[in-house]
Parts: structure tokens; sequence; C-alpha cells
């Protein structure tokens, strides 16, 4: 489990509380800062909770208390920040908690369906690379199980939220000269290859245990095969449709990067918020839905009920679009934005048998970013062990045969 950084301090937090409470005397009287996540349970950030008592200048009688979550970068060892360094996660989170994400929520208040999309931000460091955010948990949100993973009721609710942001993403671009498009550093981009450990060594770690599979052995050789092309099929697979309607997609949509939050007397779902943006991206929205429905989607929702699906999202997309008087390019049918998402199935193949195994693993050891994204002996080992799970062999011999039907597993495949 990751330590909380040593400069969270008690002076650390004071000034930050109060450059947000506008302050210069807010007093910070007592700390609490404990880990936020355990082994395996994040692997983009550092996680920290604090829990902080203070007062303010004008009512130095009253004890106030506030709960944070603060979000650092991973800081492993000199290989992890050669790896990360590349894709600039950090800076791009800062830049759209303080540039976009506001902006895209005054633009959803020009239509009649308002309701907020995401957090906000109490603090962003830039020194440090960490922003501090009020802690969820405290209005009742909490994340949904990620091994279970969600059922309809969640996935609707995630639809509608990410159509919204989507929507609302692609007329600040339009209003804003393209002000967007400068995010192109997605998991798979042209300017790096540093994510290959992890995304190609899974790959073959698939590969190696279908091979010792009877019902799978026969795609075991086109991933070996697939091996060497992957990483420029991904590529590919990520750029931007041209004259299409392209978004700011969240870039990591899946179970723990949502925040849910329950009725009390039913237990079932009633918002969501998005978070985690560090992976954000100027594309196509159906990459955020091919990696959504096939981390996150319990079975056979996952498999049987993607068309409905894509359905709903596209309803909310285009009306919110519409509302807003989006017109850089068509607005697309919904037979058109089906066929975007063909062109884009690589990355739900992806998705399914690279990532799932990673996000849906209930064995902790050596569950670190290290050993995901490297292919040493520890890191091989850790990825060997993921597709022991009895859940993640049974998704693969459902998934495999139709990835195959579909020509996902050629090495000439174009997205």
């Amino acid at each position: 489990m990751a330590a909380a950084p040593e400069w969270l301090t008690h002076d650390y937090i004071k000034q930050a509380l109060r450059i947000h409470y506008k302050d210069a005397n807010l007093q910070v009287v007592q700390l609490e800062v404990n880990p936020a996540l355990g082994p395996g349970e994040n692997y983009g950030g550092v996680l920290t909770r604090v829990r902080v008592e203070f007062t303010l200048s004008q009512q130095s009688e009253n004890m106030l208390q506030q709960n944070l979550i603060v979000k650092t970068a991973i800081d492993d060892d000199e290989l992890t920040r050669e790896l990360m360094e590349p894709y600039d996660i950090f800076n791009r989170e800062m830049n759209l908690y303080e540039e976009v994400l506001p902006k895209l929520t005054e633009l959803l208040k020009e239509t009649d369906g308002f309701e907020p999309l995401f957090p906000t931000a109490v603090f962003v460091d830039r020194e440090r690379s960490a922003i501090i955010f009020e802690d969820l948990s405290v209005a009742n949100y909490v994340m949904a199980d990620r091994v279970k993973r969600l059922d309809k009721e969640h996935v609707y609710l995630i639809l509608r939220k990410l159509a919204k942001m989507h929507a609302t993403s692609a007329v600040f671009n339009e209003r804003n000269a393209g002000n967007l498009e400068k995010y192109d550093r997605g998991f798979f981009n042209r300017y790096t290859n540093a994510y290959s450990g992890y995304f190609v060594g899974g790959l073959l770690a698939a590969a190696r245990w279908m091979s010792q599979d009877p019902e799978c052995a026969s795609y075991a050789q086109k991933l070996f095969e697939l091996a060497p092309h992957y990483m420029d099929i991904g590529r590919e697979c990520f750029a931007p449709l041209h004259e299409s309607v392209n978004v700011l997609a969240h870039g990591d949509v899946w179970t723990n990067n949502v925040m849910v939050k329950y009725d009390a007397t039913t237990g079932r779902p009633v918002d969501i918020l998005l978070i985690d943006f560090q992976y954000s991206f100027w594309g196509s929205p159906t990459i955020d839905l091919h990696h959504f429905f096939n981390t996150s989607l319990r079975e056979p929702l996952r498999r049987k009920e993607q068309g409905d699906l894509f359905k709903y999202y596209h309803s909310i997309f285009t009306d919110t679009l519409k509302k807003l008087n989006y017109k850089l390019n068509r607005i697309p049918s919904l037979h058109e934005f089906q066929l975007q998402a063909e062109q884009k199935r690589f990355f739900a193949m992806h998705s399914a048998v690279v990532v799932q195994p990673v996000m849906i693993s209930e064995d902790s050891t050596d569950a670190c970013f290290n050993a995901l994204m490297n292919d040493d002996e520890r890191g091989i080992r850790f990825k060997n062990r993921l597709y022991n799970n009895p859940i993640v062999q049974q998704n693969l011999k459902a998934l495999m045969p139709m990835f195959y039907q579909k020509g996902l597993l050629e090495v000439n495949q174009c997205c």
C-alpha cells in the first residue's frame, strides 16, 4: 500500500485551504492522513485520504471539518518515471480540471438537462503534480465493486453522463478554435510505445494461456503473430475520425473511475460522477464505449445488449449536440454511429483481452505499476497469473470467436 507523500503535511494542507477559501489566516487544528486504496485498486496515481479540522479567520470560534482526497503521481522508481513521462498524464489532468471541465459544466447549463458530471478540484499543485478534491464519500458517493462489475442501471447512468461530457466537449472545441485537439496522448499515441510492456506483454500472457487450453488454442498463434503489430494497430485505432464528430474522450472509463451514489432505502444507483482524466484524448467517442463495455459490464450484458447500449448513448449524445447548436461536422445517425463503432472495435478486443484481466484481478501479489508495465521476470509472472482467473478464462472463451470472426486478430487489420 503506497504511503502518503512526505510533503503532505499540516502546513501544506493549511496553505492549500487558505488559497481555496481565500483566507490568509485560516488555521488547521487537526489533520489525519491515510491511504485511500490498496494494491491493485489503482495504477494511475497514489490516492490519499485526508481529514482536516480548521477554523476561518472570521469564524475562529467555529470548528469546521473537511474530508479531502489528494491525488499524486506514482513515483516508484526511475524506470516508472521514464515510462510515465511521455504520456504527461498529470499535467493533462491538471489542465483539464482547471481549464476545461468547468467550461463543459457551464456549457451543459445551456441545455435543459443540466446535472454535475465531475467533482470539483479544491487545489491544483503543478510543482508536485498533485490535485486535491473534496472526498466524494462524504456525499455518499462510493466506488462500485470492480470484480462484480456493473448492471444495466449503473451502465445507463454512466452512459448518460459520458454522452453529455462528450457532446459538450465537441461544442467547446468548435467554439474555441480546436482547443481540445492538442490532447493527442491516449493509451496508444504517436509519441511513445512506453506502455508496450503492459499492452503487448498482456497480449502475450493471454496467448500463453490460450495455447494450453483446448478451447482457445486455435487463437493463441493469432495473438503471437499479432504482437509485433499491436502498438501500430492501436495508434491507428486512436486516430480521430475524418469529418466526424470527435470529442474529448475520457480515455479510461471503467468501474473504478466512476463514483456512484445509492438510494439509502432501495440500494439502487441514483447518480454518478466521472473521475480520473489522466488519459483523456481527442478522438472518437466510441473508444470510450468499447473500453467501458469490455472492462466493466456484467455478463451477459456485455455480450448480448451492446446494441441497445450504443443506441441509448447515441440518443443522449446527439440530443445534447443539437441543443447546443453544434455545426462543425455532421451529427451521425444511429447507423453511421454504429459503423464508426465497428471502425474502432480493435479497442474492444484490447480492452477485453489485455485490460479487463487486470481490472478484475483479486490477486494482489506483485500488483503495482512497475510489474504491470515491465516485461522482466516479475512483470511476466504478474501478467501470467491474471489469466489463471476462472472469470477471465470464461469471458475470453466466449469472446474470442467473435473477435476472430470480425478480423480483430489479423495483423493487417485497419481501424
